[in-house]
């Protein structure tokens, strides 16, 4: 038989039994991530050479594979790691988190919005994302928390008891076991970012950094800052700005925008009440067949509306990129279902899902505990001197601009830059606003997924974050 690809002729002796055992059990694959393996012989174990329906030649190295983040349990998390485009070395680590809760960062901040591989409607076919974030910066994607995407665990009830507290736990632990596989990454400057409810992972996962690095006296992950967009922030103001929104924009009636607030007032997104339920239900008639996630563009075919299921639970469900499409999502789920490919990203087959699929029904029903504010966090990390920031697409009525603005303004947060546009290429991007210990970006014409939608300005926005600046003013032209 063929040996694999992307690994050495001359064999370090630590792979020899590996390699033994490769031939003999070769569905067991190679990537054995989380073992005890020296961190160069891991790395190239995880590297993927190519994959399938590639088709053209990349510049940087890409790894997947699982951590292992609990050990009685079986616990393992499955990660896709993309060094930047030029000079890795002098680039920022940044952590990518979708969120659902129960939805792939593979499937939708990898394959969809800031990854460099996107998929082709034929679901086998890939290309190459010019408005990629390993641009500027080397990019973690984290399928998280076990039972999402190709994360799993030996232990079946651990998919029926996720939560935000363990997945921030869990997250942790696969930070600092990832940061052994890459050594070289210890140190580097590092970045959270994520959407949607990932607006509870982001914030409590620099928490539980910053609460480490305290404990040990050191800077073990050397944290920075995080971003996150359309985010799942303060269950109050994100269902006040939600209806405000959706009433705002003509999409439902005045006697349903009043009982929303009434019926709705400081109810859960993930546990709602029966009679908040029910009027969502009606303000999902009266909204029709059209994406909440993005209310200008149409909506995947579908003889079924949307709206009911997106109203009724956060889901970061992507459909559009720089030419809309908005069946990205169903290319994905073609594309990860594929043997080879799953081959190609070490997917352990003993574990691997019966059929992959973007988001986990089954973790997002059982989710266990979820704060109806992470406002509180905001206070604790910015007192720690974190950089934040906080994006919103503009046409996205699931977790609206009107949700974020209202967030912030509960912070009462002094103003250091007021309120102006930004520009990319002399056209408005979208607006912002500067305050102590926070930035405020609007972008312009993006909805729930803004990488999708806008990703040459989400690109500019990941560029202005990493570097500390204000986002782009007008540039003016002098003549000469």
């Amino acid at each position: 038989m063929a040996l694999p690809t992307g690994i050495p002729i001359t064999w370090p002796a630590v792979l020899i039994p590996l390699l033994i055992s490769f031939i003999f059990n070769p569905q067991q694959g190679l990537s054995l991530s989380s073992s005890s393996l020296d961190p160069p012989v891991q790395q190239q174990l995880d590297r993927v050479p190519e994959l399938p329906g590639q088709g053209f030649n990349i510049s940087f190295a890409h790894y997947s594979g699982y951590i292992t983040v609990n050990e009685q349990s079986g616990r393992a998390l499955f990660y896709w790691f993309t060094e930047a485009e030029e000079d890795p070395g002098s680039k920022p680590l940044v952590l990518w988190l979708n969120g659902g809760p129960g939805c792939s960062s593979i499937a939708f901040g990898m394959a969809e919005e800031i990854g460099p591989f996107h998929i082709k409607p034929d679901g086998k076919t890939l290309y190459l994302n010019p408005y990629s974030w390993n641009k500027v910066a080397n990019i973690l994607f984290l399928d998280s928390p076990v039972g999402v995407g190709f994360s799993y665990s030996n232990t079946s009830s651990d998919l029926l008891d996720n939560g935000d507290t363990r997945t921030a736990e869990d997250s942790l632990k696969f930070l600092l076991k990832w940061l052994e596989h890459f050594p070289q990454y210890k140190g580097r400057e590092f970045y959270l970012t994520g959407e949607s409810y990932a607006g509870h992972y982001v914030p409590q996962l620099s928490k539980a950094i910053v609460t480490f690095n305290e404990a040990k006296e050191e800077q073990v992950i050397n944290i920075k800052g995080y971003m996150v967009g359309n985010a799942l922030t303060d269950d109050f103001h994100d269902h006040l700005g939600v209806f405000q929104f959706m009433w705002s924009a003509g999409l439902i009636s005045d006697q349903t925008f009043r009982k929303l607030n009434v019926l709705c007032d400081y109810q859960s997104f993930i546990h709602t009440s029966d009679s908040c339920d029910e009027i969502l239900d009606i303000a999902s008639e009266e909204i029709g067949d059209i994406d909440p996630y993005s209310i200008f563009t149409p909506p995947f075919p579908s003889s079924n509306s949307q709206s009911n299921q997106i109203l009724k639970r956060i889901r970061a469900i992507g459909h559009v990129n720089e030419k809309y499409d908005p069946c990205t999502e169903k290319h994905s789920v073609q594309y990860f279902n594929r043997p080879e490919v799953q081959h190609a990203l070490h997917v352990n087959k003993e574990f691997a899902p019966a059929k992959w699929d973007t988001c986990s029904d089954l973790v997002n029903t059982n989710w266990k505990d979820s704060p109806r504010t992470v406002l509180d966090i905001y206070g604790e990390l910015m007192d720690a001197g974190l950089r934040i920031w906080v994006f919103s697409g503009d046409t996205d009525a699931v977790i609206p601009v009107t949700s974020t603005r209202y967030s912030i303004d509960s912070l009462h947060l002094p103003t250091t830059k007021p309120w102006r546009a930004w520009y990319d290429d002399g056209q408005v991007g979208g607006w912002t606003q500067e305050y102590v210990g926070l930035t405020f970006v609007s972008v312009r014409g993006a909805g729930h997924e803004v990488p999708l939608h806008k990703p040459k300005l989400a690109l500019a926005l990941i560029k202005a974050f990493l570097a500390g600046t204000s986002m782009p003013p007008l540039q003016l032209i002098s003549d000469i």
